[in-house]
């Protein structure tokens, strides 16, 4: 043990010579002069690249209609020895939905279809179950804004090693499924609405989705590197290992390939209002709408704000207006591409490391607000450090509200208060939550459970729980910007015949792909709870809270993404099964 601590002391001691200090500020700043902006991003790159292991990553910057710099970092390929560069292909995931949405944008303008008349009138074979006999129906506009009320993900053979390029058999599957909240409510990010959006493409267009794409975007924009695959052609690694690459068969929603030349043409595109040179892509009216938020008044939203296709949220550039961005997470890498719309300037950031995801964000808000200064000659502010409220003893109604279970960002969380203090289990570790003078809360790391101590990663984290619209919640203030953070679940008495469906299960059918270690239903308190575990990931427990619906359903509990899903139970012969999402169990044998 010594040894080891005294390998990392002198392993953090080489980081801290060469990343410590950044380059140095000009004394006087120079409009229009990206020097700085080039070395800071050189240098935070470096250090970011070194502290989590991202083997390779590629950056671009644009100013309206110029690439100001772009450049490479690491290796494309680490056994083969080559670098990567800006013109390195990358899987750019989720960033896809900024093109699947504009492409629907694109119909739309041509009198295709209406983005705000039922999904079902431009694409008839799409239906799903409802529970909501009053509710909105599904629309083009509330699919690309993630509050459809479609499931986020259809998951039988959702993530595979040899996918099916036909991505539309979603729409076949959504059909034994239900809605998993009234559309226009809820936000909830969905990768099946946007391979159902996907299929309309195709229906409406009579071309391939992969091929629209190309004659539509990339050709036009001078794209010829980027294509829609069902395969991965682009390396991937973790800790600087190549992993094996695995697909994600809705391919509108993340089976983007590109490189950060090619994205910075989209940014261009958008920064002209829908044209690049002498070609229109999508008329102004298009790109303007999709940059406006859309779920001002949805009850939950707080700032969370989205647009069409892009996100409102999550990145912050004082000074610089709305940020509009969107990321692509895979569990093999990780990008961004953001943009500050009202001064034309954008950044896209793309790596093929797992362990990137906290780095593209961090390094895309930096760039945009060092290439904001740059370009006003006006420094940005020093960042605001959040007012230390005093620390108090919780009082007895904030015990009462906190005990209990909620579902929150990350999974289910169980909290007790019978110690007196407001404590936390969720994902297999074990957080104090502290009230403040101020009546905020703030969250501490219980290190085996036991010690508490600030963690660097949430002092700037801030909860506060609110009644709105009839549900209990937690909202969670981070970087400025608040957000739905939690809902507590309320126990329900247990129908009787559920209990002999309580035990272990295993699956029916083969994944060809990352499954399930082992599936446990049991009870706790009045709840229902399914507990996994995944050979990928072992020291994370995914459990999930489950509240009744009928006398053989349930639905995940809680509120956003991934939540409001259905889950069956059915006998079959003397054995009890559970079906969720296409996916098929039984019950081991005790």
């Amino acid at each position: 043990m010594r040894a080891r601590l005294l390998a990392l002391a002198a392993s953090s001691l080489v980081l801290l010579a060469s990343c410590a200090v950044p380059p140095p500020v000009a004394t006087h700043l120079e409009r229009g002069d990206f020097r700085h902006t080039r070395d800071y991003l050189t240098w935070l790159v470096e250090r970011e690249m070194s502290q989590n292991d991202i083997t390779g990553l590629s950056i671009a910057l644009v100013d309206d209609q110029q690439v100001i710099w772009q450049a490479g970092f690491g290796y494309a390929d680490r056994e083969n020895d080559v670098r990567a560069t800006p013109d390195t292909v990358y899987r750019a995931g989720s960033i896809a939905k900024l093109f699947t949405s504009a492409a629907v944008m694109q119909l739309a303008e041509q009198g295709r279809l209406d983005i705000d008349q039922p999904l079902a009138v431009a694409l008839p074979e799409f239906s799903i179950k409802s529970r909501y006999a009053h509710a909105d129906p599904v629309t083009p506009r509330n699919v690309m804004a993630h509050y459809s009320g479609l499931p986020s993900n259809y998951l039988l053979d959702l993530y595979v090693r040899n996918p099916s390029p036909h991505f539309e058999v979603v729409v076949d599957g959504l059909r034994d499924q239900y809605l998993t909240f009234p559309p226009n409510k809820v936000f909830s990010y969905s990768n099946a609405g946007m391979a159902v959006l996907g299929t309309a493409v195709q229906r409406l267009s009579g071309d391939p989705f992969g091929d629209y794409m190309t004659r539509h975007f990339f050709a036009p924009l001078g794209m010829a590197h980027s294509s829609f695959a069902a395969r991965p052609r682009a390396k991937t690694y973790e800790k600087h290992q190549e992993v094996e690459a695995f697909s994600l068969r809705d391919m509108p929603a993340a089976g983007l390939l590109s490189n950060v030349v090619d994205l910075s043409q989209f940014i261009k595109m958008e920064f002209a209002g829908g044209t690049l040179g002498d070609r229109r892509i999508l008329s102004k009216a298009s790109v303007e709408e999709m940059l406006r938020p859309q779920n001002t008044k949805a009850p939950f939203a707080f700032d969370s704000l989205v647009g069409l296709g892009w996100m409102m949220h999550g990145i912050q550039v004082p000074g610089g207006g709305p940020v509009a961005s969107h990321g692509g997470s895979l569990p093999d890498s990780h990008s961004m591409l953001a943009i500050l719309p009202e001064h034309k300037l954008g950044v896209v950031v793309l790596t093929n490391s797992g362990s990137s995801h906290t780095a593209v964000s961090k390094i895309a808000g930096e760039a945009l607000s060092l290439m904001l200064e740059a370009r006003t000659g006006v420094r940005r502010p020093a960042p605001k450090s959040l007012a230390a409220s005093p620390e108090r003893a919780p009082t007895a109604e904030e015990l009462r509200l906190f005990e209990g279970h909620f579902d929150t960002m990350v999974g289910l969380a169980k909290i007790s208060t019978s110690s007196g203090n407001i404590d936390a289990e969720a994902a297999g570790h074990h957080f104090r939550i502290v009230p403040h003078e101020d009546g905020q809360f703030s969250l501490k790391y219980k290190v085996f459970g036991l010690l508490s101590v600030r963690v660097r990663e949430f002092e700037d984290i801030r909860l506060s729980i609110a009644n709105i619209d009839g549900r209990q919640v937690i909202a969670g203030r981070m970087g400025g910007e608040t957000m739905l953070f939690g809902e507590k679940i309320a126990p329900v008495s247990l129908p009787e015949n559920f209990r002999r469906y309580l035990g272990q299960y295993e699956l029916i059918d083969r994944i060809d792909g990352p499954s399930p270690e082992s599936v446990i239903l049991k009870e706790d308190n009045g709840l229902l709870i399914g507990e996994a575990r995944f050979a990928e990931v072992p020291d994370i427990l995914l459990r999930i809270g489950f509240v009744p619906v009928s006398d053989h359903e349930v639905v995940t509990a809680g509120l956003g993404t991934g939540r409001g899903d259905t889950m069956s139970f059915s006998m079959v012969g003397n054995e009890e099964r559970l079906a969720y999402s296409g996916i098929r169990l039984r019950k081991k044998a005790n």
